[in-house]
């Protein structure tokens, strides 16, 4: 289970920072970063924080709400767009950037989920497998997590058939099922594989 090693290690105001939506076939890249007040977070609930790929959907809602009334949190994202002009990779370090600049205080140090870190106006210290160890990288995930879910539910309130609401927009049966029958949204991935093909057969 993450813990507060990485941030006891750390100097001063520590952020975890993590994303949600690099591998799905549409919608944005959505990055979290949160600062967590360790006067006001319970025992319980520290103890329940973690990897949001590890938790069920209603579970990381209940988080979520609970991180948010004891900590500090930013919300970052890159839209389609942007994914297709900087790529995956530079339009999470993007996302990141922005979830560190709308915290209300600007952190001194920043854990950052995987191996590559974007440039911060902040410390900053990569964490592989992060979510998975630090309990602020954790909150992050959780909360970039439930915030992407939360746009893919509304998104797929006028695309019904390609079940975003339950997909998140990942690569399911259902959803490449609904791009080869109606085709391909303003919010799909252009260069993402299975997307470029239905392209290429226009």
């Amino acid at each position: 289970m993450p813990d507060f090693t990485f941030e006891d290690e750390a100097k001063g105001l520590v952020a975890g920072v993590d994303e949600a939506g690099r591998g799905p076939l549409c919608g944005p890249v959505i990055a979290a970063a949160v600062i967590i007040n360790r006067k006001k977070i319970t025992t319980n609930l520290s103890s329940s924080i973690n990897d949001s790929k590890r938790l069920r959907s209603e579970v990381r809602k209940k988080l979520a709400s609970a991180i948010n009334k004891c900590a500090l949190v930013g919300l970052g994202a890159a839209s389609v767009s942007e994914i297709e002009n900087l790529n995956i990779l530079g339009s999470t370090m993007l996302a990141m950037r922005r979830a560190i600049q709308s915290l209300p205080v600007l952190p001194e140090f920043a854990l950052i989920d995987g191996n590559r870190s974007p440039d911060l106006p902040c410390y900053s210290r990569t964490v592989v497998n992060g979510d998975n160890l630090s309990i602020s990288i954790a909150a992050a995930s959780i909360i970039a997590k439930v915030t992407r879910d939360r746009i893919m539910t509304q998104l797929g309130l006028r695309y019904p058939e390609y079940g975003w609401a339950k997909n998140s927009g990942y690569g399911t049966l259902e959803h490449k099922s609904a791009l080869e029958k109606l085709g391909v949204t303003p919010h799909h991935r252009r260069l993402f594989a299975p997307v470029n093909k239905i392209l290429r057969k226009i």
